[in-house]
């Protein structure tokens, strides 16, 4: 049963059969697929700093947006890159993908490693978004995830992904 339906998501309440034969009514999130993006700069990265009003404040995260229906991830990828930082890619790494919240709900993030950047004006911004391009370099990035100033769960994510064999 369709709970609610908005232009980015919709919410149902439905009855599912568990591995172990059960059955449990659950409400599932459908918020449709997206795209994280890493830019690399040679040794430095390009992320954003971005106002999120659901939690009311600014946060650095690495740029990302909401694929459109049908569209492919490569070129969602692409044109959310050139939005957000002004800089588009001559080489886009996929880096797999992630579930975000599987316990609610589906969306499925696509990750790119952005390399060989150069400006663009081809998309522009959208109008609600209020958006800082910064530079930092991979150290940097690290010290401020350890730290607890980049909070976002997607950026933590897409740089494990591209630099986690430094890790590893």
């Amino acid at each position: 049963m369709e709970l609610y339906r908005g232009r980015r998501l919709w919410v149902e309440k439905r009855l599912f059969q568990l591995p172990h034969g059960k059955e449990k009514e659950m409400v599932v999130v459908h918020p449709g697929d997206a795209v994280v993006i890493l830019p690399r700069e040679g040794d430095n990265f390009l992320l954003i700093r971005q106002w999120r009003a659901p939690i009311n404040q600014y946060i650095f995260e690495a740029p990302a947006g909401t694929m459109e229906e049908g569209e492919d991830p490569l070129y969602t990828a692409r044109r959310e890159l050139i939005e957000e930082t002004g800089m588009d890619a001559k080489t886009l790494i996929p880096r797999g993908f992630i579930y975000t919240t599987p316990g609610f709900a589906d969306e499925k993030l696509w990750l790119f490693e952005a390399i060989d950047l150069t400006p663009s004006g081809e998309f522009s911004p959208d109008d609600d978004e209020v958006i800082e391009p910064v530079r930092f370099s991979a150290s940097k990035i690290g010290e401020m995830i350890l730290n607890g100033e980049i909070i976002d769960a997607k950026t933590i994510c897409i740089f494990f992904r591209c630099l986690g064999e430094k890790f590893a």
